[in-house]
């Protein structure tokens, strides 16, 4: 009998096949993108056939799901340990950047454009909401007592994204400024749209982030 939480020889091999899996499939995505996918593609690498490799996954959606999720929990990881005791705008700011840097086809795979076809389920959002709750709580060290602008109104009529947060408004505008802009600029470096027109998207990015980090 193994211990628990022990794995069995079976276990382990599986897990580390599912691992191997993964790593073939970011290899592709780096290469031709989500949309192409593809299982029987991975088991030709792997020198498996594509029906033994489908006992690992049941097909091109639990992949991606998978990558997904091992994606926005490195970000949720990425960002607690930025916030560390206390909350900071800046510091998620420059370890957003750092860790789409770091993978950019981790990166795009979650904020780039969708699989055609793929519908993350709800278990994987709620990963995305916890990378919410950790910068509206540092939005809202910000913005205390800011006034009232006709985005607020709005934003308290449209709390889906916050996820039910207790942050005020005026935090809630911050947060998605900051998602905004800071993406956008993420998005737009890491396609190669900056190349040619004489602008470090590194300076940007710190002015965006200089500006959406002043307490009001």
């Amino acid at each position: 009998m193994t211990e628990a939480g022990a794995k069995t020889p079976r276990e382990r091999y599986r897990a580390q096949v599912r691992t191997e899996v993964k790593e073939h499939a970011w290899e592709q995505i780096a290469t031709a993108g989500a949309s192409a996918l593809s299982l029987n593609a991975i088991a030709k690498r792997m020198g498996m056939s594509g029906p033994a490799l489908y006992r690992y996954f049941a097909g091109r959606d639990e992949l991606i799901t998978e990558l997904v999720t091992d994606a926005y929990r490195s970000l949720a990881d990425t960002f607690r340990a930025a916030s560390g005791t206390g909350a900071d705008v800046a510091a998620l700011g420059h370890a957003l950047r750092g860790w789409a840097l770091e993978d950019p086809q981790r990166y795009l795979l979650i904020y780039g454009t969708p699989v055609p076809g793929y519908h993350a389920p709800d278990d994987v959002t709620a990963i995305s909401s916890e990378i919410l709750a950790t910068l509206l709580d540092a939005c809202a060290a910000l913005s205390p007592d800011s006034p009232a602008t006709p985005l607020d109104a709005h934003l308290e009529d449209h709390r889906d994204w916050a996820d039910g947060h207790p942050a005020q408004p005026a935090a809630l505008r911050r947060a998605l400024a900051f998602w905004t802009r800071l993406h956008g600029v993420l998005s737009l470096e890491l396609a190669g749209h900056f190349r040619g027109m004489g602008i470090d998207p590194a300076q940007l990015f710190a002015a965006e982030l200089d500006e959406l980090s002043r307490p009001d």
